[in-house]
């Protein structure tokens, strides 16, 4: 049984939502004016949860950095416009997120602004103390998002649970020293997942409430 915590850290896509549609729709928009090569919808799910920069240098090697954060340019423009049609939250998450006692917050590589967005459409920003995004600072798997999340709650890492589907999510946690829930349901590879030694594993967000 996973005990309570006085604070609690999410990530948003694969963790709270069920996004990968949207988001990878999105990438191939911005990738189809490239001449990068075809890629499935399998391997671009892997990269949810890990800067889009990391992604469009892989399978553009020849971009300068410069191109490459055009292409992320393209993506922020593309990805709300599809208005999160194909986006749903998961099972349990409302009702988890309205009954787990203590501080929340968000911890996002989506940007803050982004992040606020989509939470308000699926009627969840409500659930939040504070919603924390990845903006102008390392994205995960540095830490850097967490520990802006835990300044906008005025909480240190002591007694804190992060809840992540990706291997970014669990780095992130251990370099920060913060405890770590991996989700078996996102995005995420297992093996992956597991490299970091995750404090607890869930099958569904209800299983934080004992």
């Amino acid at each position: 049984m996973i005990p309570t915590f006085p604070v609690y850290l999410f990530d948003i896509d694969g963790t709270l939502l069920d996004s990968a549609t949207d988001i990878c729709g999105a990438v191939q928009d911005v990738l189809s004016q490239t001449p990068a090569p075809p890629v499935s919808f399998a391997f671009l799910k892997k990269y949810v949860g890990f800067h889009l920069a990391k992604l469009f240098e892989e399978l553009l090697p020849g971009y300068s950095s410069e191109q490459v954060w055009a292409l992320v340019e393209e993506y922020r423009r593309i990805y709300p416009a599809r208005g999160h049609r194909e986006t749903r939250v998961y099972s349990g998450v409302e009702d988890t997120l309205k009954r787990l006692p203590g501080k929340k917050a968000t911890a996002t590589t989506k940007m803050t602004h982004v992040a606020r967005d989509v939470l308000t459409q699926f009627g969840l920003a409500q659930c939040f103390d504070h919603i924390q995004g990845t903006d102008g600072f390392p994205s995960k798997p540095a830490p850097d998002v967490l520990f802006a999340a835990l300044k906008g709650l005025s909480a240190g890492t002591e007694g804190c649970l992060l809840v992540g589907d990706s291997s970014a999510d669990m780095e992130a946690g251990r370099r920060a020293g913060i405890k770590t829930c991996a989700v078996r349901y996102g995005y995420g590879e297992p093996e992956e997942l597991a490299r970091w030694e995750p404090d607890y594993w869930i099958w569904d967000l209800r299983e934080l409430l004992g």
